[in-house]
């Protein structure tokens, strides 16, 4: 992107040379050697566990990040969870898009249809047998055909469903259709991915396995392609060998509660992902004694999986409000116009409240990625 139009400090936080200190705040920063070494770590993995690779877009929303992971990370795709942010994707020349969720807005349906094309490869779940019809309406429509997946409710009692019989009818159904290509399941258990304990984890995610390998052998006969997992517990999910393909987001980034999960190292070494992203705040305020006031606060941080922690652990970032965190500063070491630099609880919904990733290397910025489906919720 050609970026001379643009001007730091009112549509943009930095240019590309400018050191970290001028960087205008809060803004997001990428930390270009550990996102790098992420997205090779999982690279090593798929390949190593003969799995293919679909990372979840909606965490990032980047066509930058999106590209990196095809073109460097062994990725063969992404899942979006949106139509419109899905579109983004499209527009920008990636060829592979599944769509993790049920599209039945008619309209929609139609912007679906019309963007598949022999040159793009899109599907979507489904759950629902009028939702299919409608579906091949547009596919007709529109000459195009469109990839079906059955949304199995493996554990996360959300979107799916679990009765073996109404999937048979849906998969019978789907064969009639001369537009839809039936590929597999989709089954996704994100209430798995966030538990703390290990044990209790690895116990979740056998459970949950189980139930796919019997889904799996159920309707073997049509060969069904297993689709799923996420970045809290994907190596013991791979290790369970029900899955054909896994839709992992967190890795290139993480974030402070995905990194709070522990991990059986003996099994596994691929999954020590660190965090590469982060977001740089400046001190505005001493008036606290023994704090500082940032200008980071929920405008420029989701909190909903914790508050961000500091990369500093002599300061602690103990509330926010719209435009404002309160940082613990014990020993009154902070000044005016100090930047801090802190880890989201959450890294999806935080990459979502900004327009622009800041990417670093050895102190300096390199380049500007926009977040380029920011928004984009329709």
């Amino acid at each position: 992107m050609n970026l001379e139009s643009f001007e730091v400090g009112f549509n943009i936080p930095a240019k590309v040379g400018m050191d970290v200190d001028e960087i205008q705040t809060p803004s997001l920063i990428i930390d270009y050697k550990i996102f790098e070494n992420n997205i090779l770590k999982m690279k090593e993995f798929v390949l190593n566990n003969n799995v293919k690779l679909r990372p979840h877009a909606k965490m990032h929303k980047s066509v930058d990040v999106a590209k990196y992971q095809i073109d460097v990370g062994g990725a063969h795709g992404i899942c979006c969870q949106k139509l419109s942010e899905a579109e983004i994707f499209v527009r920008a020349g990636i060829k592979d898009i599944l769509i993790t969720n049920q599209i039945t807005d008619l309209f929609k349906l139609e912007r679906l249809t019309k963007i598949a094309s022999k040159e793009l490869k899109i599907g979507c779940c489904v759950d629902n047998k009028e939702n299919i019809i409608n579906i091949q309406k547009a596919a007709e429509r529109n000459n195009s055909e469109i990839d079906i997946f059955i949304e199995y409710d493996c554990g996360a009692n959300r979107c799916g469903i679990k009765s073996f019989n109404e999937i048979n009818e849906l998969i019978i159904m789907i064969k009639k259709m001369a537009n839809l290509n039936f590929i597999g399941f989709q089954a996704y258990n994100g209430s798995i991915q966030h538990i703390e304990d290990h044990k209790i984890r690895k116990k979740e995610v056998k459970d949950t396995c189980n139930k796919i390998r019997k889904l799996k052998a159920n309707f073997i006969k049509y060969s069904p392609f297993i689709t799923g997992v996420g970045t809290g517990c994907f190596d013991l999910e791979v290790y369970e060998e029900v899955y054909d393909e896994i839709q992992v987001g967190s890795y290139a980034f993480m974030d402070a509660h995905y990194s709070s999960l522990k991990h059986d190292r003996k099994l596994n070494n691929s999954n020590n992902f660190e965090n590469s992203l982060f977001i740089l705040t400046g001190v505005i305020s001493k008036a606290l004694q023994n704090h500082a006031v940032v200008d980071a606060g929920l405008k420029s941080i989701a909190v909903d999986s914790g508050l961000p922690l500091s990369t500093n652990s002599n300061f602690e970032y103990l509330k926010c409000s719209d435009e404002h965190g309160i940082i613990a500063d014990p020993n009154n070491v902070l000044k005016i116009n100090d930047k801090i630099l802190l880890i989201p609880g959450h890294c999806d919904p935080t990459c979502n409240l900004h327009d622009w990733y800041v990417v670093v290397k050895n102190s300096k910025v390199i380049d500007i990625w926009p977040v380029s489906a920011r928004g984009f919720s329709f």
